[in-house]
């Protein structure tokens, strides 16, 4: 019995311990970075403090975000940031408002860029917007390819071209990735129609009951996947024409492979 006791007594002593080491060897509470004193004394559009800007470049869009503040009354600021963040001292040191479009360009993550946008102008750019322009202009590949700067002012552009168009739903211009992904969509929807449309009964040359059965499906892929975002991003027609004759194309190869390879085996 006392020996129970003692061991009851000697695990309680073990558990207070080890709650007294962790309580002592915690952090302090997370709080909020905030430092001032890593932002210039004049007030300036763009702060560079990953030095990511050329002096010239940097000078042509400083003028021209104040050029554009003036004329709009869309408020743009540019920071770059890597080893130390002045956190949430930008948000008095620019006044950011509900108008305001803060782009910060950190190097240290995966993807170089990050918003942080006000209420108003998620009614000219939504959501889905800002998650495109993040992944087109800030991956890894675009930005070893055409350099932090160049990233940095192409989306400026991109942003300035749309607010002054009224918004845009969608990032204008299409990438070759973006459309070689859509021209594959097409073609697998062409497939996808040209296997509807093999004739299943004696007699029979197209199916057409069978076409507009699948027509969820292989629409979805040409219409919603392979020329929806050709057509939302860029005027050119020859994406347009490519992704059309790719589809007529994946069709025309699904419906007469089979035909040809039974033809073949019967003769």
């Amino acid at each position: 019995m006392k020996g129970g006791v003692k061991r009851a007594i000697g695990q309680i002593l073990c558990l207070l311990v080890v709650i007294l080491s962790c309580w002592l060897v915690l952090p302090a509470t997370a709080k909020a970075v905030n430092n001032p004193q890593l932002l210039p004394k004049e007030v300036t559009p763009v702060v560079d403090l990953a030095n990511y800007l050329p002096d010239i470049q940097q000078e042509s869009l400083v003028k021209e975000l104040e050029d554009f503040e003036a004329k709009t009354g869309w408020k743009l600021r540019v920071l770059t940031q890597y080893d130390q963040s002045p956190g949430r001292a930008v948000i008095k040191f620019w006044d950011l408002d509900e108008k305001s479009i803060l782009l910060v360009a950190d190097g240290r993550g995966g993807n170089l860029l990050a918003f942080s946008v006000g209420d108003k102008v998620y009614e000219l750019l939504p959501r889905t917007f800002w998650i495109e322009l993040q992944t087109r202009f800030g991956n890894m590949y675009y930005v070893r390819e055409n350099g932090e700067n160049n990233a940095i002012v192409n989306t400026v552009h991109t942003v300035e071209s749309c607010l002054l168009q009224g918004g845009c739903l969608v990032v204008p211009g299409l990438p070759k990735e973006q459309w070689i992904l859509t021209l594959v969509t097409s073609i697998v929807g062409g497939v996808v129609f040209g296997l509807a449309a093999l004739p299943r009964k004696p007699g029979q040359i197209f199916a057409w009951q069978w076409v507009l059965i699948m027509s969820p499906l292989w629409g979805i892929l040409f219409v919603a996947f392979g020329m929806g975002p050709v057509v939302s991003r860029t005027s050119d027609w020859l994406p347009v024409f490519r992704n059309v004759i790719g589809f007529i194309l994946g069709a025309l190869v699904a419906y007469f492979s089979p035909i040809v390879s039974q033809q073949t085996t019967t003769s």
